[in-house]
């Protein structure tokens, strides 16, 4: 198989903690044609979807990893396979690409994930589709109703919904001083929409990230435990982490 990537800058990556590489490495390993490019390079022209990339060779150096051969032109059907795996933000030039890979499956090219995929199921968003499963949960951009919420759940952390990794993650308790001054930077003085949720204090146990595969879950789990200081086990800033039943 030919697998295209659309990731990251290469020189970006943790390898050892990246998912990514990790693919790109088994792929590597089974024997699979591999070529990278940047979200930024797929164009359209005469209709056709096309893509600036360049074939990678996954090797054992360390840290130099990789191996970029030349940057060549090709349509996008010449590739068996295409992985979206760029990080947030969801800008609009994610928008974008998720509309390009809309219109490469259209000429049946496959995609992984869709293009529909990535916008319908927005990776804060798709919590609220298990409401019983959640802490209480608030989706606003209004700065009475985050401080309502606040009030009334006491502990309460606010995220962007564009975004990973911590960032612009607060924490806020009614007698914040600078609750206002938050909220107001996180909504863009209520051009934004953001989500709040109750702070769970067993996050500081870490939480469990879940796999599933083929609808079958893992039997163990891969915990992520905050570092010192920090409110979220998330992977930036860095965060322990360990596998677990």
């Amino acid at each position: 198989m030919r697998i295209l990537f659309i990731a990251d800058p290469l020189e970006h990556f943790k390898i050892y903690k990246d998912t990514t590489f990790a693919m790109m490495e088994e792929a590597h390993r089974r024997g699979h044609a591999i070529s990278f490019a940047e979200a930024h390079q797929l164009s359209v022209e005469g209709g056709r979807l096309q893509v600036d990339a360049c074939d990678l060779a996954v090797t054992d150096e360390r840290p130099d990893w990789y191996k970029l051969g030349p940057k060549l032109r090709q349509p996008l059907t010449a590739f068996s396979a295409v992985v979206m795996r760029k990080d947030p933000p969801f800008d609009m030039e994610y928008l974008y690409a998720s509309q390009l890979f809309t219109l490469a499956e259209a000429q049946g090219v496959k995609v992984f994930t869709s293009g529909q995929a990535l916008r319908d199921f927005n990776e804060k968003l798709a919590i609220l589709h298990f409401p019983e499963l959640i802490s209480p949960t608030l989706i606003s951009g209004e700065a009475h109703r985050l401080r309502a919420f606040v009030n009334q759940h006491q502990d309460v952390i606010l995220k962007p919904l564009d975004s990973m990794g911590g960032d612009s993650i607060f924490r806020v308790k009614p007698d914040d001083p600078n609750l206002s001054v938050i909220i107001e930077t996180i909504t863009w003085r209520g051009k934004r929409t953001v989500m709040a949720q109750r702070y769970i204090p067993e996050i500081r146990d870490g939480d469990k990230r879940i796999l599933v595969i083929d609808g079958v879950p893992v039997d163990h789990c891969l915990a992520r435990i905050p570092a010192a200081g920090r409110r979220a086990a998330i992977w930036r800033p860095a965060a322990a982490a360990r596998p677990g039943p």
